[in-house]
């Protein structure tokens, strides 16, 4: 059978902060040379899917740019599939931004149908695991089903913000509950389904004439499904499965692939994670320097008597003499300027850390993971200390450290924590 997968790639991201101030949330850089988006896309492939579909919306410049032709997952190709990336549109119909991951299928649903698949995989471009497709399809298959969901066991606190379903001894699903606030169990949707083409039309034309919907898979499709006693079942995953949807989830992933053996080996040769990947010289370390349990990409330089422990480093960054760096995620050329020190930290892309500045600190004991984040082309100081869990502005230039306007922001913040936002900014020292 002739399947299509849907990949769901224009979340907004919010609470990954300054990380999403310029990009999508698939689009964000991860473990040093991939974006969030490779892990979905490198699964299709590697399960023989290859006619895929993304539908963009919020901020898509960077990873339509990275998708490219799709030439990195093998996906330049015309008559045998390809990928096509589709945003929202304004046409003769009511077509505008979309209002829900239903809707967003719904508008493209004659992209959908073009050619006539028999199946539609339904999928995010922000979860990062390794999973076989084939399966998934075949127990579909083989079930007859209306829809398959992908499913997960999780604890009882992440069941809360995620679909709970509950299932009879045939793996059939009897309940469909989305995000709630007292979970009837913790197996949980994945956000992945596969419908037959019709079933998916038909579902979506009828919830597109309901004004009472938020037009969701999650809020409205699969609940209506299961209630009108459609053969919609459960298909259970067992491998390790993150939706890095908050800084700390992004933060904790990376160390989990540092972790001795990792839950998500991105060493394995027999399921390549593809991408679009940089002209990068080798990694240079210089005399002196100490480098223990970390992902080095191309480009770096770790100078004289610079240290960095159980860190991440994306292509080009540069690690100044006597730098230290720990517990961090460090994206594409950024400067950590000599003597410097960055802990428990992540920094966007082309960062710059001052000379004896401090970002980020190790929590107390009791403490969370308080992680401190730095935006895109921003600039600290020499010797500012940055506190733990701060989060600095993209493009925040040493102005924006300056006596005055730290009372103006720690105020600012202050009030923002009381509310549940972000800790004050910084300090000089």
């Amino acid at each position: 059978m002739r399947t299509r997968a849907v990949i769901l790639a224009g979340g907004e991201g919010q609470r990954l902060g300054v990380l999403t101030d310029r990009r999508a949330k698939p689009a964000v850089p991860f473990a040093g040379k991939y974006r969030i988006i490779d892990f979905t896309l490198s699964n299709c492939v590697n399960s023989g899917v290859f006619d895929i579909m993304i539908l963009t919306q919020y901020r898509p410049h960077s990873l339509i740019e990275h998708i490219g032709a799709g030439r990195p997952w093998d996906l330049d190709r015309g008559f045998t599939g390809g990928v096509h990336v589709y945003q929202p549109y304004r046409g003769r119909l009511d077509t505008d931004w979309y209002r829900g991951t239903a809707d967003a299928i719904y508008q493209n649903l004659s992209f959908v149908e073009r050619g006539t698949p028999d199946l539609v995989l339904v999928l995010a471009g922000d979860h990062i695991y390794k999973m076989n497709y084939g399966p998934l399809v075949a127990f579909h298959i083989e079930r007859s089903a209306d829809v398959t969901i992908g499913t997960l066991n999780v604890t009882r606190e992440e069941a809360m913000r995620m679909g709970v379903l509950a299932i009879d001894g045939d793996s059939r699903v009897t309940q469909f509950v989305e995000k709630p606030p007292d979970p009837p169990g913790t197996l949980a949707s994945m956000g992945i389904y596969v419908f037959g083409l019709k079933t998916l039309a038909q579902m979506l034309t009828d919830d597109a004439k309901r004004r009472d919907s938020s037009h969701d898979f999650g809020k409205d499709i699969l609940p209506r499904m299961v209630g009108g006693g459609m053969r919609v079942f459960a298909y259970p995953f067992q491998g390790y499965w993150v939706d890095v949807g908050t800084v700390d989830a992004y933060w904790q992933t990376h160390m989990d692939l540092l972790k001795h053996p990792p839950p998500f080996d991105l060493n394995d040769r027999t399921w390549v994670v593809h991408t679009q990947s940089e002209e990068r010289p080798p990694v240079t370390i210089q005399e002196g320097a100490i480098v223990k349990d970390s992902m080095i990409t191309d480009g770096c330089v770790i100078s004289p008597g610079a240290r960095v422990d159980r860190s991440v480093l994306s292509a080009g960054v540069w690690i100044g003499q006597g730098a230290v760096v720990r517990d961090s995620v460090i994206l594409t050329d950024s400067f950590v300027d000599a003597g410097a020190r960055v802990d428990r930290s992540i920094l966007d892309k082309s960062v710059r850390i001052g000379k004896r500045a401090r970002v980020g600190q190790r929590p107390k004991p009791g403490e969370g993971p308080g992680i401190t984040a730095v935006g895109k082309n921003a600039q600290i100081p020499d010797r500012i200390c940055v506190k733990r869990g701060a989060v600095i502005d993209a493009d925040a230039t040493p102005e924006y450290f300056s006596t005055g306007a730290l009372r103006q922001r720690s105020r600012a913040r202050k009030l923002r924590l009381a509310a549940g936002g972000a800790p004050p900014l910084a300090s000089p020292r």
